[in-house]
């Protein structure tokens, strides 16, 4: 039997073995509350609700507005279209390529890249 064979075997037992061990550690225990230990109220639903879902519903719509409010303010347009999207120029200027000087003969230095020798 090759060594390579053999190891595999074994590692294949001792993770099946301890997968069932932690299955059976991991069976709930049967211990009553201890004596000194104080039998705490039950929690109202609303404020369950409120701790676990409005709460960060409430950080999630403000953190929202927070991005959205300068865009707002500047008159962006936060339209949804399922058609494709134009092209985006992140840091470019806001009229499109308008602005960009175009090339007027052959020595201009105005967009693209030129190499030389």
């Amino acid at each position: 039997m090759n060594s390579t064979v053999w190891f595999r075997r074994v590692m294949r037992a001792a993770v099946a073995g301890l997968a069932l061990g932690l299955v059976a550690v991991a069976v709930p225990a049967n211990a009553n509350v201890p004596e000194g230990w104080s039998d705490p109220e039950s929690v109202d639903p609303m404020f369950f609700l409120s701790l676990v879902f409005f709460i960060p519903l409430a950080m999630a719509v403000v953190i929202i507005l927070t991005v959205i409010t300068p865009g707002l303010i500047r008159g962006d347009k936060f339209a949804h279209s399922n058609a494709a999207p134009d092209s985006e120029w992140f840091g470019g200027p806001r009229s499109g390529t308008d602005e960009l000087p175009a090339p007027d003969s052959a020595d201009s230095k105005a967009g693209g890249a030129s190499g030389q020798w």
